[in-house]
């Protein structure tokens, strides 16, 4: 990718009366309008050779040039980290991530995250943004994330998540026995004593999963979820708060079901379970570059095969 960006284009006679920021969006559209704010103010991005502000209003007929350095977009490292990487061409990069390994860099988590790993396995992700992650896992949730390795492919791709035409579909193992699949709608924000925790409130952000009964077993169920929107913790909060919690979620878990007469090794598994039970299983999204409809599919990690092995020598329910 190059350093340098260099365009030009003439404003059309009816952007006239629209403000410098809402054209140049719509002229350079493969960027963010804060990016291209950004760019007006230092002068990178002129109005026939003159710096305007970016809430100036164009009258249409004037020449816009950019011409800008893209700049590593923070301070850290990168890190020789083991990834499973699905796809990769000059654009985006798919990934099936492991249990354990935190997305971004954060207060306790400075290094050892996926974002140190990309820079390092793709050095130009240093001019994007968070290193092209547009959306996240936590960090003991496996499978597949996309992440843009243009700023062009960055810009596509948050719309296309603002647009909720991406399709992300998961896999989780939960505390009790669904009776039949549905959608939740409800809205979630920061918890209200508990800062390190999401919860169902009103006034919160709009948060939409849709739920699908996979099998049943004796005391839970193998549940798949698609998200239309992607809240933190989105999953685990609405699943708990339809009391159906995921086994092995130490923040919103409920208590411990076991089933009578279950075998020692399945007592033990629920017991001890590491994480969370849920895996980003299939990703869909539309190539930001040519159009074409791409989909991804990431098997079940052998930690939640293990377990729905174990639930099934158990006992499935019939419907």
């Amino acid at each position: 990718m190059s350093d340098r960006i260099r365009l030009s284009a003439q404003v059309a006679a009816e952007n006239g009366g629209q403000r410098l920021d809402q054209v140049a969006a719509q002229l350079f559209s493969d960027y963010s309008r804060s990016r291209l704010q950004g760019w007006i103010k230092d002068g990178s991005l002129t109005v026939d050779g003159r710096t305007l502000r970016p809430r100036d209003t164009l009258y249409g007929g004037e020449k816009l040039e950019l011409e800008a350095e893209l700049e590593d977009q923070g301070d850290w490292k990168a890190e020789a980290i083991d990834l499973e990487i699905v796809y990769e061409d000059h654009a985006i990069l798919v990934i099936n991530k492991p249990a354990g390994l935190v997305v971004h860099p954060a207060a306790g988590h400075q290094d050892g995250t996926l974002l140190n790993a990309l820079l390092h396995h793709a050095p130009e992700l240093a001019k994007v943004p968070r290193a092209g992650i547009v959306h996240r896992l936590d960090k003991d949730t496996t499978g597949l994330m996309v992440v843009a390795k243009t700023l062009e492919a960055q810009t596509d791709l948050v719309l296309q998540l603002q647009a909720r035409s991406v399709t992300r579909e998961y896999e989780c193992v939960v505390v009790g026995v669904m009776t039949a699949g549905g959608k939740v709608d409800e809205p979630i924000a920061r918890h209200g004593t508990n800062r390190q925790k999401m919860a169902v409130m009103a006034g919160g952000k709009q948060a939409v999963s849709h739920y699908r009964v996979i099998s049943r077993f004796r005391a839970h169920t193998h549940v798949k979820v698609k998200l239309e929107t992607g809240r933190t913790h989105q999953i685990r909060v609405h699943m708990s708060h339809l009391r159906f919690p995921l086994i092995g979620d130490q923040t919103y878990g409920g208590r411990l079901r076991i089933p009578p007469g279950a075998s020692p090794e399945l007592i033990s598994m629920l017991r001890e379970f590491p994480r969370q039970a849920l895996h980003a299983r299939r990703l869909e999204l539309v190539h930001p570059d040519d159009g074409r409809t791409m989909r991804w599919e990431a098997p079940l990690p052998a930690d939640m095969v293990e377990l729905l092995s174990l639930l099934r020598e158990d006992g499935e329910m019939e419907d």
